[in-house]
C-alpha cells in the first residue's frame, strides 16, 4: 500500500449495488480501497484492477472468512490500521410476517445485524490504532415501515440503527468514530438479485401475491439516487467528521419528516396510500362472499 493513503474497507462490493458505488468514491477520494465479496468475481473489473484496490474474498457471516481479512489488511497496511470500516452488506425479505420461515428470518438478521457486530468487533484493534471510523449502512425503513410485507427487514435495520448508535457511544472514548447511515432511495441491482417471494397457497395473501410480486420489481428505487452518487455522499460526511445518523437517498428528507412530525394515525394513513394492500384484501373478500 502506497504511504500516505487512508485505508476503507467496504463489504458486499459487487457491481450495480451500493458497496460498489461506495468503493468508487472512496478510491476518488485517494483511499486505498478494500473491496470485498463473497464471490470477487462479481467486483467490477475496472474497479477490482485500479490502483491502490486490493480485492478480498470476505463472507461476513464467517468468522474465518472475517479472521482472514483482517489478516490480509494488517499485513497490507503494514500494520498502520483501517481508516474506515463501511459495513454495507445486507440481505432482503419480502413476505408477509404470517408466511415467513423463522430460519429464513433469522438469516436476515444474522447479515443484517449480527454480521455488522461480528466485523467491528474483528477490525476494533485495527480501527482504534487509526483512530478511524465505521460506517454502518442502514434503511429508512428501519424508522419508518414504508416496506409492506418487509416485517423481517424492516425490524433487522432498525435493531442496526440502535446498536450503530449505541456502539457509536461505546467506540467514542476509544477514539473511533461512528457514522449511522439512514439509506433511502439508491438506484442498485438490489431487487434483481433477491428474486421473488413464494407465497404460498394456503396463505392469506396468496390472492394478492402479484401486488406483493411487485413490490421487489425496483419501484421504490425510481426516485433514487445512483450508487455512486450515494457513496460520494458518505465520504464527503466522513471527510467532515460527522457522526450519528445520516439520512441519505432519494426521499430522505420526506422519511426522516415522517417519522419526526407525524402522528401514528397519519403515519397509518400515508402508508394506506402508499400501500393499498389492505383494500384489495377486502375487495377480495367482497367477491367470495
Amino acid at each position: 500500500m502506497a504511504s500516505g493513503l487512508k485505508s476503507a474497507l467496504i463489504t458486499g462490493c459487487s457491481a450495480g449495488g451500493i458497496g460498489g458505488g461506495l468503493a468508487e468514491a472512496f478510491h476518488e477520494h485517494g483511499y486505498h480501497v478494500f473491496a470485498t465479496a463473497r464471490a470477487p468475481s462479481k467486483i467490477s473489473p475496472s474497479l477490482a484492477n485500479a490502483p491502490n484496490v486490493t480485492v478480498l474474498t470476505l463472507d461476513v457471516l464467517s468468522t474465518e472468512s472475517i479472521a482472514a481479512a483482517v489478516e490480509s489488511v494488517t499485513r497490507v497496511t503494514g500494520g498502520k490500521g483501517l481508516d474506515v470500516l463501511v459495513n454495507n452488506s445486507g440481505k432482503l425479505m419480502v413476505m408477509p410476517g404470517l408466511d415467513t420461515a423463522i430460519e429464513e428470518a433469522k438469516g436476515v438478521f444474522d447479515t443484517n445485524y449480527w454480521a455488522v457486530l461480528a466485523m467491528i468487533q474483528a477490525f476494533a484493534p485495527l480501527l482504534i490504532k487509526a483512530k478511524g471510523y465505521v460506517v454502518n449502512n442502514t434503511s429508512v425503513s428501519g424508522l419508518v415501515p414504508f416496506g409492506a410485507f418487509g416485517s423481517i427487514y424492516n425490524s433487522s435495520k432498525a435493531a442496526a440503527i440502535l446498536g450503530s448508535e449505541t456502539w457509536r457511544l461505546e467506540l467514542a472514548p476509544l477514539g473511533v468514530r461512528t457514522l449511522t447511515l439512514v439509506t433511502a432511495a439508491v438506484k442498485s441491482n438490489v431487487f434483481t438479485n433477491m428474486g421473488q417471494p413464494n407465497i404460498p397457497e394456503t396463505s392469506y395473501y396468496y390472492g394478492i401475491r402479484d401486488y406483493i410480486a411487485g413490490l421487489c420489481d425496483g419501484r421504490m428505487q425510481e426516485d433514487g439516487i445512483t450508487a455512486k452518487q450515494f457513496g460520494l455522499k458518505v465520504v464527503r460526511q466522513v471527510e467532515k467528521g460527522k457522526t450519528g445518523k445520516y439520512w441519505v437517498g432519494g426521499g430522505a428528507s420526506s422519511a426522516r419528516f415522517a417519522a419526526w412530525l407525524l402522528p401514528d394515525f397519519m403515519m397509518d394513513m400515508l402508508l394506506a396510500s402508499l400501500f393499498p394492500f389492505a383494500k384489495m384484501l377486502q375487495a377480495q373478500s367482497r367477491r367470495k362472499e
